[in-house]
């Protein structure tokens, strides 16, 4: 069974991964969700990796913050797409997990995403799109999808517009 694997660093992520998780809900993607940390429980995420992979797991989406290092302790396990979202935090401005998790060494990539619930919805569209890619009925839902965001989009102008 195809999935789209997200891991928290911590239960404080997930009202914010949460929204992720919404996203794909609404184009009927299974997922996993776990608590996992690349420093307090390196054996489980290591283990988790390997597991999810072999069941399935198409896209990791990784959420922490600090020193934000689940994204690249995952990517060190697979060579599946793996998502990080930096999550908000009070230390540098929420810098620190930004750094900590676009800044990988070459050939272990991570995709990063915005700081908070933006990166998270947008980790979501994104794990949606790579599955699309062979997936003709996720590309139609996605393109409609688009559409619908669009007409809302005009709906909600027309109802503030003041136009000369």
């Amino acid at each position: 069974m195809k999935f789209v694997a997200i891991l928290m660093g911590s239960k404080s992520d997930y009202e914010i991964m949460q929204e992720c998780a919404k996203i794909l809900e609404n184009f009927k993607i299974k997922y996993e969700l776990i608590i996992t940390s690349a420093h307090r429980s390196p054996q489980r995420t290591k283990d988790y990796v390997k597991e999810a992979e072999k069941r399935g797991a198409q896209v990791f989406i990784a959420a922490a913050g600090m020193a934000a290092h689940l994204a690249g302790a995952v990517a060190a396990y697979t060579i599946k797409p793996v998502l990080g979202v930096p999550m908000q935090g009070n230390a540098l401005a929420s810098m620190d997990s930004l750094f900590s998790t676009v800044q990988m060494p070459s050939a272990i990539p991570v995709g990063t995403l915005a700081i908070g619930k933006a990166g998270a919805v947008n980790a979501a569209y994104l794990a949606v799109q790579i599955l699309a890619l062979n997936d003709e009925k996720l590309e139609k839902a996605l393109k409609q999808d688009r559409k619908d965001k669009e007409e809302k989009l005009i709906a909600d102008s027309k109802g503030v517009e003041v136009l000369l």
